[in-house]
Formats: C-alpha cells, structure tokens, sequence
C-alpha cells in the first residue's frame, strides 16, 4: 500500500484542523523524521494554490484528477468549501476509498459533507452536533442513532470529528494508521492537550 496521507483541501479550509496530525506524521519531539512511516500529500480541485480561511495559499502536490488510487488515509479538512459546488467532486473519491476499506476522516463541515451523501449511514460518528448532521443530510442521513456526542469517534476505519476537535481527531487517526506506539501516541496528545506547564510543574 502507499504510504500516503492525502489532505482533501477545498477553497477556504481550515488550516489548523490538520496541524496535529501533519506534524505527528512527519516529525517527532526533536526533528522531522529521516523515514517517516507515511508521507504527508496535499490534494485540491486543480493544482493551482489553495487558500485558506486565514489567507495561507497551499499549493498541491495532486489535483482531483491525478491523484493516486492508492493511498494509506484520506483525510477531509474541514473548512467553508464543504458547502459549494466543488464539494461534489469528492463523492466519488471518497466513495472509492471506502469500498477499498481505505481509512477515512472527516473534521468539522467535512463530517457534514459525509453525512450529506450517506457515507456515515452505517458508522458510529460525531461532527458539528447532531443537528448540522440531519440538515446537511436530509434524506441522505438515516442513522442519527448513530451519532455520539464526542468529540471525535473511530468507526469501521472512518473517523469523525467536530470543528473544536483537532486534537482528537489527530489522535484517532494516529491509532488507525499505527503511527506510533499507542504510548507515545497517547504522551502527543496529552502533551498538547494540557500543556507544559501542566505536564511539569516547577
């Protein structure tokens, strides 16, 4: 399998909801990794750069029309672009990673996006509340039974996570993939999740 992470990266994403799980995939604590277990890919509509809600333009290393079929994680960063027209386009994509039983998440509007068009229907899942859920998905969103008020949830290799929750969602994924140890993985996050200070008190 290729050692791939692909970042679905629309117009007007949200930069951060990838930083803790691009920056555990290419470094560790003191250095960026001389041979990195996965390769951190960025994939947009075209290959021209794409901006972010904070006005940082990416450029892509795939567009939706080369992009490799094989890959170790899709990873769909949340953002405004969710909720137009190109979003479209990542149906089949994501449609195609599922049936080959790829690992795939989904943050903030990118969850929403999921439920729009079923693809959380047969999952445990969570996302921006339960109600942003049913009315991007109408009819297309028939398990809300399967919604879980956390703040990300791993399901049959398809994991979810609300906008505030980035550092779940890392930590997740980063299980999933086997980065790591579940030990080290587990010291990443509470590291950023309580902070230094907290970690060790003078």
């Amino acid at each position: 399998m290729n050692n791939e992470i692909l970042y679905i990266l629309l117009p007007d994403y949200a930069a951060h909801e990838a930083v803790y799980l691009s920056q555990a995939i290419a470094s560790d604590e003191f250095a960026l990794k001389e041979r990195p277990k996965y390769v951190n890919k960025v994939v947009a509509p075209t290959m021209d750069p794409v901006m972010s809600i904070g006005g940082f333009r990416t450029l892509p290393d795939y567009s939706f029309d080369n992009m490799p079929e094989d890959y170790a994680a899709l990873v769909l960063i949340g953002g405004f672009g969710w909720s137009t027209s190109v979003a479209e386009r990542v149906v089949p994509i994501v449609r195609r990673g599922i049936e080959a039983g790829r690992i795939v998440g989904a943050i903030c509007n990118g969850a929403s996006f999921m439920a729009k068009y079923g693809f959380l229907n047969a999952v445990r899942h969570t996302g921006n509340g339960a109600e942003q859920l049913k009315s991007w998905g109408g009819g297309n969103y028939t398990n809300d039974a399967g919604y879980v008020n956390a703040q990300a949830v791993s399901d049959n290799r398809i994991v979810t996570a609300n906008g505030s929750a980035t550092l779940e969602f890392a930590r997740e994924l980063l299980l999933l993939l086997e980065n790591d140890t579940p030990e080290r993985i587990e010291m990443y996050y509470q590291f950023n999740k309580q902070g230094f200070c907290n970690l060790f008190p003078v």
